[in-house]
């Protein structure tokens, strides 16, 4: 899934030893929507936080997976980041894949040399 957004606030970043080694995450929040902004708290874990560094004030694109986990009856949600992208550079790759023109793409050939539709 995927988010588009502006970052609001940038958290400290959390670390500690579990039984599966060492671990840590940094939060952010992301505003979202246009008339009636949302906001949404997302998790970078790992790795991931050097891989994509953010920054305040900054439109963003997140792709991110949803994930719940019950304890004492109670279910706690996480939106764990796995990508982010600059929402500018994402509109500048659009914009120039749609300013191609078609004769970058050969026409189709018919290796049969046969033009009859097979419908």
């Amino acid at each position: 899934m995927e988010i588009k957004g502006k970052i609001i606030r940038i958290l400290p970043i959390q670390s500690g030893e579990g039984r599966n080694g060492q671990w840590k995450k940094q939060e952010f929040v992301l505003e979202f929507g246009d008339q009636y902004p949302k906001i949404v708290c997302i998790s970078l874990r790992g790795n991931r936080i050097d891989q994509f560094p953010v920054n305040l004030h900054e439109e963003v694109i997140v792709s991110y997976d949803l994930e719940s986990r019950e304890y004492n009856g109670r279910y706690y949600t996480d939106v764990k980041a796995w990508k982010i992208e600059k929402a500018g550079a994402q509109d500048k790759e659009n914009s120039s894949a749609d300013n191609r023109s078609n004769e970058e793409y050969p026409p189709v050939q018919d290796l049969a040399g046969n033009n009859d539709m097979p419908f």
